[in-house]
């Protein structure tokens, strides 16, 4: 039997021991730019190995009974005694552990991992912890009696987004996933997201500041949005600013909103905070809120023509959110919120303009094709973007819904005729992404100059997509 540490020298970990020394000791400023991101891409790489280790390593101590053999008892108490780990990152490793990990039955027999696609392309360092960590949450959210192969599908769309997208949009994909194979609503319902409504205000402290918690519904959510999209702006209602656009202006001059913006210097809580109060001020009518970047102030739910005719799938509204099939119609009902409905290919229809500006009509249409900036990469909605030109109207561009697109404030400025500037185009009929605005990076960036899209905000076309594709229809449990 090897005494302590002989083992640990024949795996390999003093040699990795001494490259992370090495490398942590070079010197980084010989490296060129283009040397610099590959060096922080194929170390991120390394680090998820590492990481998909933990599970192989958690499981042996679970199986030699480490955890119960210590003070601790239990396998989290134990990570965090033996690691120094928080409560939470012992538990997420647990937790991943459980799910991408194989585990012997009493039977002798290796068991495969819950997760196996997932847990594959963790061991390769494709994805990372988030990703890994998001990918269990949607999957533990699935119905239960659903086919396996329809399980199946649903890991590899996905691991197949955590591939080339960020941990972020996952919740977003499993949202769509969820619809499709609960299109009835029976694991969650509007009745459920009803009854789990509420705000609590708690006790005002010392200070006379009081917390706020609770859980809102997705139609509040997207009428709130819609308000603080305006009002929650940089520049606009702030308290610290006697100069600060108010409420109740319902035309804003852009230059004395960039001017207030320059003076703000609130984060994204305190602009939120001002903007409530100040919708909350006697004679503020939330129905008279003037117009936010060319519409008036309201939510905008959009849905496809098939979910409609189904009575399933997942509406979006401009700020990114989603609402039920059932409460976007209730909503529509109403003169304040606008529902836009795509046909098949999920383009609206044509609009022309022979003025410079978009035309209302022209921003809805976008804001229902786009969804948010087109930017790859941008995650900012709808609601925060502006209306670009993709041919710029000073070189002949027309006011055209095919010459529109939308992009948010700092993506709109990265299009300028500099050497550094980004390019936009509309991209071809041979492309899969046909009509769509195209993105051209830099050439420092991209020396290839291939135009990209901006799939962020479309992750339930490409769910619906691999869903009617599949030989199995995981919607015939509706029938």
């Amino acid at each position: 039997m090897n005494s302590k540490g002989e083992g640990l020298e024949d795996c390999g970990i003093a040699e990795l021991a001494a490259a992370v020394q090495s490398l942590s000791n070079s010197s980084l400023k010989d490296f060129a730019d283009g040397d610099v991101v590959e060096l922080m891409q194929r170390l991120e790489t390394c680090k998820r190995q590492l990481s998909a280790l933990d599970s192989r390593l958690i499981i042996e101590a679970c199986d030699r009974s480490l955890p119960e053999g210590s003070a601790a008892k239990d396998v989290v108490p134990f990570l965090r005694q033996t690691l120094g780990l928080s409560k939470y990152d012992a538990s997420l490793r647990v937790k991943i552990a459980m799910q991408c990990g194989e585990f012997f039955e009493p039977t002798g027999h290796l068991r495969p991992a819950t997760l196996a696609k997932t847990a594959e392309a963790f061991e390769a360092g494709d994805i990372s912890r988030d990703h890994v960590r998001n990918i269990i949450d949607v999957m533990n959210h699935l119905p239960a009696d659903i086919p396996v192969q329809a399980r199946a599908e649903a890991e590899e769309v996905l691991v197949g987004h955590s591939r080339i997208g960020w941990p972020d949009d996952l919740p977003k994909i499993g949202r769509d996933i969820l619809a499709r194979v609960d299109p009835d609503g029976k694991v969650v319902s509007d009745a459920d997201r009803r009854r789990r409504r509420g705000l609590i205000l708690g006790r005002p402290g010392v200070d006379g500041m009081s917390w706020i918690e609770g859980w809102l519904t997705p139609e509040l959510r997207a009428l709130l949005d819609a308000v603080f999209a305006k009002l929650a702006r940089p520049g606009m209602c702030n308290i610290d600013d006697l100069e600060s656009l108010a409420a109740t202006a319902e035309s804003v001059d852009s230059k004395v909103l960039e001017a207030a913006a320059r003076r703000d210097r609130r984060d994204a809580g305190q602009r939120t905070h001002d903007a409530l109060f100040a919708l909350l001020q006697p004679g503020v009518d939330p129905a008279k809120l003037g117009s936010h970047r060319g519409l008036p102030v309201q939510a905008i739910v959009t849905m496809s023509l098939d979910d409609l005719e189904r009575g399933a799938g997942v509406p979006t509204t401009a700020s990114g959110g989603h609402v039920s099939i059932n409460e976007a119609l209730k909503m529509a009902e109403g003169t304040k919120p606008v529902l836009v409905v795509l046909d098949a290919d999920g383009m609206p229809l044509y609009l022309g303009r022979c003025d410079r500006l978009a035309s209302p009509a022209q921003r809805l249409a976008l804001i229902a094709r786009d969804k948010g900036c087109t930017r790859p990469g941008c995650e900012t909605p709808a609601s925060m973007c502006a209306v670009h030109h993709i041919t710029d109207w000073a070189k002949g561009g027309p006011t055209d819904l095919n010459n529109l697109t939308l992009a948010c404030d700092h993506c709109h400025a990265l299009v300028n005729d500099s050497a550094e500037s980004w390019k936009t185009v509309v991209m071809g009929k041979d492309s899969p992404y046909r009509g769509r605005t195209g993105w051209i990076a830099p050439k420092r960036l991209d020396p290839t100059g291939t135009p990209r899209v901006n799939d962020r905000h479309h992750v339930g076309q490409r769910v619906a997509a691999v869903i009617e594709s599949s030989c199995l229809s995981w919607g015939s449990r509706a029938a």
